[in-house]
């Protein structure tokens, strides 16, 4: 019977993982086009100035200044935002679960 006690775990903790995918790690506004994750096609959104969040499942959303939104990196899913919740919450001295 212990046999999917792994997989069981395992899809309890993406549950809870994905209950703070909305949650906010870092915002930051700036005017620049040198961040890590800019590419060649987002480089000129920044001349006017933009928000940009960082949510706790990797995900970086730009908000423009004419108040448009758009993704500039897709979080994670499965076991890779598990891995990522876990050491965000880690960092904070708290556990997931």
């Amino acid at each position: 019977m212990g046999q999917y006690d792994d997989k069981v775990e395992l899809q309890r903790k993406i549950l809870k993982a994905e209950e703070y995918v909305n949650h906010v790690k870092a915002i930051h506004a700036h005017r620049l086009d040198s961040m890590w994750y800019e590419t060649e096609e987002t480089k000129h959104t920044v001349k006017d100035g933009v928000v940009d969040t960082e949510y706790m499942d990797g995900r970086i959303e730009r908000t423009l200044d004419d108040g448009s939104k758009m993704v500039l990196v897709e979080g994670k899913k499965g076991t890779d935002l598990v891995s990522l919740v876990e050491g965000q919450l880690a960092d904070r001295g708290e556990r997931l679960g």
